[in-house]
């Protein structure tokens, strides 16, 4: 196997626990980050920071967790933040600024980073990244795109984006099952390689080559917090499909090979999300707030 790295382009905050007077590193570019990190694959953070100091508290455990961040975009202003607080283990958005700096500035990508990006094997990003008009220019680089649709997508935003993306994953865990299978689709029909379904404690799905792959939720008996789960759960399943592969491809293998490593990757998946979720807030390393916590 070749050695496989991962590079997650888009938003970083500050979760805000008002319920702790805590607030933890986070947004679903930079947990993919400490979770790939977790799972044994490097990585690397491509967005933008603000100049206040939950920017800097990121930048600093994003170092501790050795992940590169050379290429980030440095804007003054407020750093993405979230306010959250607990009902029980579940983990409640009270509200954001909405990525602070970053929805008032573009990444301006160069030819310089798409260089840079190419050599990765895999490029994460999201609906919270402010991202979907660059995609057509990182397609170019000839790197995998991972997207993470969370909950809220429509017909005309799938259309905007499955074509310039590998693997999708939509969380579905408020859909019937029919519906599930109707937007997985719908994910594919815009040519999306790998469509993963997730429905929360009752497991996820897999649509690939036309052909539907279940595997189990892992129950969590420990969990405090279920901040990171979807996160956790995607990052893991990628990482085991790059590793398993002898080029760093994400799928490579006869339908038979390719089924079992997708299976396996779910199976990693779902047993990573549930060990991140004894973890406060998306992976750990809370400190005091810093910062405003009203809107």
């Amino acid at each position: 196997m070749s050695a496989v790295k991962i590079i997650a382009i888009g938003d970083n905050v500050c979760d805000k626990y008002l319920s702790r007077g805590k607030m933890y590193p986070g947004g679903q570019c930079v947990n993919t980050c400490a979770y790939a990190a977790a799972n044994g694959v490097p990585s690397a953070y491509l967005g933008k920071f603000g100049s206040d100091e939950v920017a800097a508290y990121n930048q600093k455990i994003l170092h501790e967790l050795g992940i590169d961040i050379s290429h980030c975009r440095h804007f003054e202003g407020e750093n993405g933040f979230a306010m959250v607080t607990l009902k029980g283990n579940d983990r409640v958005f009270l509200g954001s600024n909405k990525g602070g700096v970053a929805k008032e500035h573009s990444f301006d990508f160069t030819q310089e980073d798409l260089e840079y990006i190419k050599g990765f094997n895999l490029i994460y990003t999201n609906l919270n990244s402010y991202i979907e008009e660059d995609l057509p220019f990182l397609h170019t680089a000839g790197v995998p795109i991972a997207y993470d649709f969370s909950t809220r997508w429509t017909d005309a935003y799938l259309e905007k984006v499955c074509p310039y993306i590998t693997v999708a994953i939509l969380s579905c865990a408020h859909l019937s099952a029919e519906d599930r299978a109707r937007e997985m689709q719908k994910a594919a029909d815009h040519g999306v390689s790998i469509v993963l379904g997730t429905i929360g404690e009752d497991g996820s799905y897999v649509l690939y080559n036309g052909k539907t792959y279940y595997a189990s939720a892992v129950h969590a008996d420990d969990a405090i917090d279920t901040m990171g789960a979807g996160d956790s759960y995607f990052a893991a399943f990628l990482c085991s499909l790059l590793k398993s592969s002898k080029s760093g491809a994400l799928l490579e293998g006869t339908e038979e090979e390719n089924a079992a490593h997708l299976q396996q990757a779910m199976q990693i998946g779902a047993a990573f999300a549930a060990k991140m979720c004894a973890k406060e807030g998306a992976f750990g390393y809370g400190t005091p707030i810093v910062g405003r916590t009203e809107l």
